[in-house]
């Protein structure tokens, strides 16, 4: 509801502003006056509509605990009587 209102708003608003507004004319710097005036107007409107929505939440997941396994794999370098290899060993605590 609140977006429909607020877009229903925007558009009369600029819907009237084109109606109303006579021709724009370039002569003695007035047009700066109409520009600054349509900047002031927007951000007055943007912050308005912006302001009505609520914040986002973020919620956290909760922590999760893990109990590690009572035996594990490791890498072990032995000697085979030609050289260094490794191997996986299974270690139990």
């Amino acid at each position: 509801m609140k977006k429909t209102l607020a877009a229903f708003v925007a558009v009369a608003t600029i819907a009237g502003s084109l109606a109303v507004a006579p021709a724009a004319k370039a002569g003695d710097g007035q047009i700066a006056a109409g520009v600054a005036g349509g900047l002031i107007g927007s951000a007055l409107l943007g912050g308005a509509i912006a302001a009505s929505r609520p914040a986002p939440v973020y919620v956290a997941p909760a922590p999760v605990y893990v109990e590690e396994a009572p035996c594990r794999m490791i890498r072990e370098r032995f000697w085979d009587g030609y050289g260094w290899r490794f191997r996986r060993v299974q270690v139990c605590d």
